[in-house]
Protein backbone atom coordinates (compact mmCIF):
# COMPACT_ATOMS: atom_id res chain seq x y z
CA UNK A 1 0.00 0.00 0.00
CA UNK A 2 2.93 2.84 0.50
CA UNK A 3 4.08 2.04 -2.67
CA UNK A 4 1.28 2.90 -4.41
CA UNK A 5 0.63 5.80 -2.37
CA UNK A 6 4.46 7.30 -3.44
CA UNK A 7 3.47 5.96 -7.20
CA UNK A 8 -0.19 8.04 -7.10
CA UNK A 9 1.78 10.88 -5.23
CA UNK A 10 4.55 10.91 -7.78
CA UNK A 11 2.29 10.98 -10.49
CA UNK A 12 0.59 13.87 -9.24
CA UNK A 13 4.08 15.92 -8.58
CA UNK A 14 5.18 15.30 -12.22
CA UNK A 15 2.23 16.95 -13.29
CA UNK A 16 2.04 19.62 -11.29
CA UNK A 17 5.62 20.13 -12.00
CA UNK A 18 5.22 19.91 -15.78
CA UNK A 19 2.64 22.67 -15.51
CA UNK A 20 5.42 24.59 -13.56
CA UNK A 21 7.84 23.90 -16.06
CA UNK A 22 6.20 23.92 -19.10
CA UNK A 23 4.74 27.85 -18.20
CA UNK A 24 8.90 28.64 -17.19
CA UNK A 25 10.27 26.94 -20.35
CA UNK A 26 7.94 29.49 -22.56
CA UNK A 27 9.17 32.17 -21.12
CA UNK A 28 12.73 30.65 -21.39
CA UNK A 29 12.25 30.54 -25.09
CA UNK A 30 11.20 34.38 -24.79
CA UNK A 31 14.47 35.37 -23.07
CA UNK A 32 16.52 33.32 -25.02
CA UNK A 33 14.76 34.53 -28.63
CA UNK A 34 14.65 31.30 -30.26
CA UNK A 35 12.02 29.74 -32.40
CA UNK A 36 8.57 28.36 -30.62
CA UNK A 37 9.43 25.04 -31.51
CA UNK A 38 12.81 24.83 -30.82
CA UNK A 39 11.01 25.51 -27.33
CA UNK A 40 9.87 22.16 -27.31
CA UNK A 41 12.23 20.49 -29.46
CA UNK A 42 15.36 22.01 -27.66
CA UNK A 43 14.26 23.46 -24.70
CA UNK A 44 11.89 21.63 -23.13
CA UNK A 45 12.97 17.95 -24.21
CA UNK A 46 16.59 18.53 -22.80
CA UNK A 47 15.00 19.25 -19.98
CA UNK A 48 12.99 16.33 -19.63
CA UNK A 49 15.40 13.82 -21.23
CA UNK A 50 18.13 15.21 -19.37
CA UNK A 51 17.37 12.97 -16.11
CA UNK A 52 16.94 9.84 -18.31
CA UNK A 53 19.91 10.59 -19.92
CA UNK A 54 21.82 11.08 -16.57
CA UNK A 55 20.58 7.72 -15.20
CA UNK A 56 21.82 6.00 -18.02
CA UNK A 57 25.21 7.51 -18.37
CA UNK A 58 25.61 6.47 -14.37
CA UNK A 59 24.79 2.45 -15.24
CA UNK A 60 26.78 2.23 -18.60
CA UNK A 61 30.11 4.60 -17.01
CA UNK A 62 29.96 3.56 -13.23
CA UNK A 63 28.10 0.62 -13.24
CA UNK A 64 30.18 -2.62 -11.75
CA UNK A 65 28.30 -5.27 -13.27
CA UNK A 66 26.62 -6.45 -16.53
CA UNK A 67 23.12 -6.31 -15.01
CA UNK A 68 23.87 -2.38 -14.35
CA UNK A 69 25.43 -2.09 -17.97
CA UNK A 70 22.47 -3.62 -19.29
CA UNK A 71 19.50 -1.22 -17.93
CA UNK A 72 21.80 1.77 -19.32
CA UNK A 73 20.83 -0.01 -23.09
CA UNK A 74 17.17 -1.26 -21.77
CA UNK A 75 16.89 2.62 -21.07
CA UNK A 76 18.38 3.63 -24.32
CA UNK A 77 16.17 1.15 -26.32
CA UNK A 78 12.95 1.76 -24.05
CA UNK A 79 12.58 4.95 -24.09
CA UNK A 80 12.12 5.63 -27.97
CA UNK A 81 9.65 2.83 -27.90
CA UNK A 82 7.56 4.40 -24.86
CA UNK A 83 7.92 7.77 -27.04
CA UNK A 84 6.70 6.56 -30.25
CA UNK A 85 3.66 4.88 -29.03
CA UNK A 86 2.65 5.79 -26.01
CA UNK A 87 3.49 9.67 -25.88
CA UNK A 88 2.07 9.94 -29.18
CA UNK A 89 -1.18 7.95 -28.68
CA UNK A 90 -1.59 9.94 -25.58
CA UNK A 91 -1.42 13.04 -27.59
CA UNK A 92 -3.72 12.10 -29.92
CA UNK A 93 -6.20 11.12 -27.45
CA UNK A 94 -5.93 14.32 -25.44
CA UNK A 95 -6.33 16.21 -29.38
CA UNK A 96 -9.54 14.07 -29.75
CA UNK A 97 -11.23 15.07 -26.27
CA UNK A 98 -9.86 18.92 -26.68
CA UNK A 99 -11.64 18.86 -30.36
CA UNK A 100 -14.89 17.37 -29.28
CA UNK A 101 -14.98 19.86 -26.43
CA UNK A 102 -14.16 23.41 -28.64
CA UNK A 103 -16.21 21.94 -31.96
CA UNK A 104 -18.83 19.75 -31.17
CA UNK A 105 -18.62 17.60 -33.92
CA UNK A 106 -16.11 19.18 -35.91
CA UNK A 107 -13.54 17.04 -38.25
CA UNK A 108 -10.45 16.48 -35.99
CA UNK A 109 -7.91 17.83 -38.77
CA UNK A 110 -8.21 21.00 -40.95
CA UNK A 111 -5.59 21.72 -43.92
CA UNK A 112 -3.21 24.95 -43.72
CA UNK A 113 -0.92 27.08 -45.76
CA UNK A 114 1.62 24.72 -44.28
CA UNK A 115 0.04 21.22 -45.37
CA UNK A 116 -0.30 20.57 -41.53
CA UNK A 117 -3.06 19.97 -39.40
CA UNK A 118 -4.87 22.80 -38.10
CA UNK A 119 -4.06 21.66 -34.21
CA UNK A 120 -0.86 19.60 -34.88
CA UNK A 121 0.89 22.74 -36.71
CA UNK A 122 3.21 22.10 -39.95
CA UNK A 123 3.47 18.44 -40.32
CA UNK A 124 6.20 18.77 -42.92
CA UNK A 125 8.71 19.97 -40.39
CA UNK A 126 7.57 17.50 -37.98
CA UNK A 127 7.97 14.87 -40.84
CA UNK A 128 11.39 15.90 -41.41
CA UNK A 129 12.30 15.58 -37.51
CA UNK A 130 11.10 12.04 -37.45
CA UNK A 131 12.82 10.84 -40.49
CA UNK A 132 16.20 12.44 -38.54
CA UNK A 133 14.84 10.02 -35.87
CA UNK A 134 14.20 6.88 -38.16
CA UNK A 135 17.53 7.24 -40.04
CA UNK A 136 19.40 7.17 -36.85
CA UNK A 137 17.72 4.82 -34.77
CA UNK A 138 18.19 2.32 -37.84
CA UNK A 139 21.60 2.80 -37.37
CA UNK A 140 21.44 2.33 -33.86
CA UNK A 141 19.97 -1.11 -33.68
CA UNK A 142 21.75 -2.28 -36.51
CA UNK A 143 24.93 -1.50 -34.58
CA UNK A 144 23.31 -4.20 -32.25
CA UNK A 145 23.46 -6.81 -34.24
CA UNK A 146 27.19 -6.42 -35.16
CA UNK A 147 30.01 -6.72 -33.07
CA UNK A 148 33.60 -5.07 -34.37
CA UNK A 149 36.78 -3.77 -33.45
CA UNK A 150 36.15 -0.04 -33.56
CA UNK A 151 32.50 0.14 -32.77
CA UNK A 152 32.85 1.93 -29.52
CA UNK A 153 34.35 4.93 -31.36
CA UNK A 154 30.86 5.37 -33.30
CA UNK A 155 29.30 6.35 -30.55
CA UNK A 156 30.90 10.25 -30.89
CA UNK A 157 28.35 10.15 -33.88
CA UNK A 158 25.86 9.83 -32.21
CA UNK A 159 26.79 12.67 -30.22
CA UNK A 160 27.63 14.89 -33.34
CA UNK A 161 24.37 14.19 -35.13
CA UNK A 162 22.68 15.40 -32.12
CA UNK A 163 24.51 18.64 -32.28
CA UNK A 164 23.83 18.99 -36.16
CA UNK A 165 20.54 18.74 -34.99
CA UNK A 166 20.51 21.03 -31.66
CA UNK A 167 21.99 23.47 -33.99
CA UNK A 168 19.48 23.38 -36.87
CA UNK A 169 16.58 23.36 -34.28
CA UNK A 170 17.62 26.62 -32.83
CA UNK A 171 18.19 28.65 -36.21
CA UNK A 172 14.59 27.76 -37.16
CA UNK A 173 12.65 30.61 -37.99
CA UNK A 174 9.90 31.95 -35.56
CA UNK A 175 7.71 33.81 -38.01
CA UNK A 176 4.16 32.25 -38.69
CA UNK A 177 3.68 30.82 -34.99
CA UNK A 178 0.96 33.19 -33.81
CA UNK A 179 0.59 31.64 -30.56
CA UNK A 180 4.11 31.90 -29.83
CA UNK A 181 3.53 34.83 -27.40
CA UNK A 182 0.49 33.24 -25.58
CA UNK A 183 2.25 32.83 -22.63
CA UNK A 184 0.59 32.21 -19.27
CA UNK A 185 1.81 34.49 -16.61
CA UNK A 186 5.27 33.26 -14.81
CA UNK A 187 3.68 30.84 -12.27
CA UNK A 188 6.48 32.12 -9.53
CA UNK A 189 5.70 35.96 -10.55
CA UNK A 190 1.96 35.59 -11.74
CA UNK A 191 1.32 39.72 -10.92
CA UNK A 192 4.30 40.46 -13.58
CA UNK A 193 3.76 40.82 -17.13
CA UNK A 194 7.42 40.26 -17.45
CA UNK A 195 9.43 37.93 -14.73
CA UNK A 196 12.48 38.57 -13.74
CA UNK A 197 15.02 36.59 -15.73
CA UNK A 198 16.28 34.77 -12.19
CA UNK A 199 12.84 33.78 -11.67
CA UNK A 200 12.47 32.23 -15.11
CA UNK A 201 15.48 30.29 -14.33
CA UNK A 202 14.71 29.54 -11.10
CA UNK A 203 11.12 28.11 -11.59
CA UNK A 204 12.87 26.09 -14.79
CA UNK A 205 15.47 24.26 -12.45
CA UNK A 206 13.76 23.70 -9.41
CA UNK A 207 10.55 22.32 -11.21
CA UNK A 208 13.09 19.75 -13.33
CA UNK A 209 14.76 18.52 -10.04
CA UNK A 210 11.42 18.16 -8.67
CA UNK A 211 10.12 15.61 -12.15
CA UNK A 212 13.52 14.55 -11.48
CA UNK A 213 13.27 12.95 -8.00
CA UNK A 214 9.46 12.05 -8.71
CA UNK A 215 10.45 10.22 -11.58
CA UNK A 216 12.94 8.09 -9.56
CA UNK A 217 10.77 7.21 -7.07
CA UNK A 218 7.91 6.37 -9.50
CA UNK A 219 10.25 3.53 -11.42
CA UNK A 220 11.66 2.54 -7.78
CA UNK A 221 7.75 1.93 -6.58
CA UNK A 222 6.96 0.46 -9.96
CA UNK A 223 9.65 -2.33 -9.81
CA UNK A 224 8.56 -3.02 -6.25
CA UNK A 225 4.43 -3.01 -7.02
CA UNK A 226 5.02 -5.35 -10.30
CA UNK A 227 6.63 -8.74 -8.43
CA UNK A 228 3.69 -8.05 -5.51
CA UNK A 229 0.80 -8.65 -8.31
CA UNK A 230 2.59 -11.19 -10.24
CA UNK A 231 4.82 -9.71 -12.83
CA UNK A 232 8.46 -10.67 -13.31
CA UNK A 233 10.96 -8.14 -13.28
CA UNK A 234 12.31 -8.10 -16.54
CA UNK A 235 8.47 -7.59 -17.92
CA UNK A 236 8.42 -4.90 -15.06
CA UNK A 237 12.00 -3.74 -16.52
CA UNK A 238 10.91 -3.68 -20.05
CA UNK A 239 7.80 -3.11 -20.35
CA UNK A 240 6.54 -0.65 -17.28
CA UNK A 241 9.45 1.40 -16.81
CA UNK A 242 10.18 3.07 -20.40
CA UNK A 243 6.37 4.12 -19.70
CA UNK A 244 7.33 6.04 -15.93
CA UNK A 245 10.54 7.09 -17.71
CA UNK A 246 9.00 9.02 -20.47
CA UNK A 247 6.32 10.15 -17.97
CA UNK A 248 7.32 13.59 -17.82
CA UNK A 249 6.85 13.98 -21.86
CA UNK A 250 3.53 12.70 -21.56
CA UNK A 251 2.48 15.20 -18.83
CA UNK A 252 3.83 18.08 -20.88
CA UNK A 253 1.44 16.74 -23.98
CA UNK A 254 -1.52 16.72 -22.28
CA UNK A 255 -0.74 20.18 -20.42
CA UNK A 256 0.18 21.58 -23.98
CA UNK A 257 -3.17 19.94 -25.84
CA UNK A 258 -5.60 21.47 -23.46
CA UNK A 259 -3.89 24.65 -23.49
CA UNK A 260 -4.22 25.07 -27.49
CA UNK A 261 -0.70 24.59 -28.25
CA UNK A 262 -0.26 21.09 -29.60
CA UNK A 263 2.64 21.89 -32.11
CA UNK A 264 4.35 22.26 -28.75
CA UNK A 265 3.56 18.53 -27.54
CA UNK A 266 4.49 16.98 -30.90
CA UNK A 267 7.45 19.29 -30.64
CA UNK A 268 8.51 17.86 -27.31
CA UNK A 269 8.00 14.43 -27.96
CA UNK A 270 10.42 14.79 -31.10
CA UNK A 271 12.53 16.34 -29.88
CA UNK A 272 13.03 14.02 -27.05
CA UNK A 273 12.88 10.93 -29.48
CA UNK A 274 15.84 12.53 -30.85
CA UNK A 275 18.14 12.82 -27.82
CA UNK A 276 17.05 9.30 -27.12
CA UNK A 277 17.90 8.15 -29.68
CA UNK A 278 21.31 9.92 -29.84
CA UNK A 279 22.86 10.77 -26.37
CA UNK A 280 22.05 7.54 -24.38
CA UNK A 281 22.91 5.83 -27.70
CA UNK A 282 26.29 7.10 -27.73
CA UNK A 283 26.80 6.36 -24.27
CA UNK A 284 25.84 2.99 -24.74
CA UNK A 285 27.87 2.40 -27.48
CA UNK A 286 30.92 3.69 -26.03
CA UNK A 287 30.87 2.17 -22.22
CA UNK A 288 28.85 -0.90 -23.48
CA UNK A 289 29.26 -3.91 -25.63
CA UNK A 290 25.99 -2.39 -27.25
CA UNK A 291 24.76 -6.50 -28.46
CA UNK A 292 20.72 -7.10 -28.28
CA UNK A 293 18.94 -10.04 -27.07
CA UNK A 294 15.34 -10.77 -28.39
CA UNK A 295 13.58 -8.15 -26.42
CA UNK A 296 15.73 -5.39 -27.39
CA UNK A 297 15.60 -6.00 -30.89
CA UNK A 298 11.76 -6.55 -30.60
CA UNK A 299 11.65 -3.40 -29.33
CA UNK A 300 14.03 -1.28 -31.39
CA UNK A 301 11.90 -3.47 -34.59
CA UNK A 302 8.40 -2.09 -33.27
CA UNK A 303 9.62 1.43 -32.77
CA UNK A 304 10.67 1.46 -36.37
CA UNK A 305 7.38 0.30 -36.97
CA UNK A 306 5.40 2.57 -35.54
CA UNK A 307 7.86 5.32 -36.53
CA UNK A 308 7.08 4.02 -40.44
CA UNK A 309 3.35 3.97 -39.27
CA UNK A 310 3.44 8.03 -38.29
CA UNK A 311 5.54 8.93 -41.18
CA UNK A 312 2.85 7.34 -43.82
CA UNK A 313 0.54 9.50 -42.07
CA UNK A 314 2.21 12.17 -42.24
CA UNK A 315 3.23 11.95 -45.80
CA UNK A 316 -0.81 11.15 -46.85
CA UNK A 317 -1.99 14.10 -45.19
CA UNK A 318 -3.80 11.75 -42.73
CA UNK A 319 -1.85 12.84 -39.81
CA UNK A 320 -5.12 13.30 -37.25
CA UNK A 321 -5.92 13.15 -33.28
CA UNK A 322 -7.50 9.52 -34.28
CA UNK A 323 -4.54 8.44 -36.31
CA UNK A 324 -1.88 9.53 -33.07
CA UNK A 325 -3.98 6.94 -30.97
CA UNK A 326 -3.91 4.24 -32.80
CA UNK A 327 0.31 4.60 -32.20
CA UNK A 328 -0.44 3.77 -28.68
CA UNK A 329 -1.67 0.52 -30.66
CA UNK A 330 2.64 -0.28 -31.60
CA UNK A 331 3.24 -0.51 -27.40
CA UNK A 332 0.25 -2.85 -26.91
CA UNK A 333 1.81 -5.16 -29.62
CA UNK A 334 5.45 -4.98 -27.99
CA UNK A 335 3.48 -6.53 -24.80
CA UNK A 336 1.95 -9.25 -26.34
CA UNK A 337 5.08 -10.33 -28.41
CA UNK A 338 7.60 -9.57 -24.88
CA UNK A 339 5.85 -11.91 -22.38
CA UNK A 340 5.95 -14.86 -24.39
CA UNK A 341 9.41 -14.07 -25.06
CA UNK A 342 10.67 -13.56 -21.72
CA UNK A 343 8.78 -16.72 -20.24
Amino acid sequence: MLHVVILLACAVAIYLSCEWFVNAVEWLGLRLKIGPLAVGTVLAAFGTALPESVVTFVAVVFGSGSEQKDIGVGAAMGGPLALATAAYGVTGFMLLTRRRKVTSGAPDRAPDEHGGGGDVGDTRKLARDQQWFLAIFVVKVALGLVAFAYKPVLGLLFFAAYGVYFWRELRADPAGEDDAVDVEPLRLQPRRTTPATWAVVTQAVVTLVVIFVASQLFVHSLEAIGPMIGLPAAVTALLLSPIATELPEIMNAIIWVRQGKTHLALANISGAMMIQATVPSGLGILFTSWRFDGPLLLSGVVTIIAMLFLLVALNSGRFTGRTLTWAAAFYGVFAVCLIPMLA
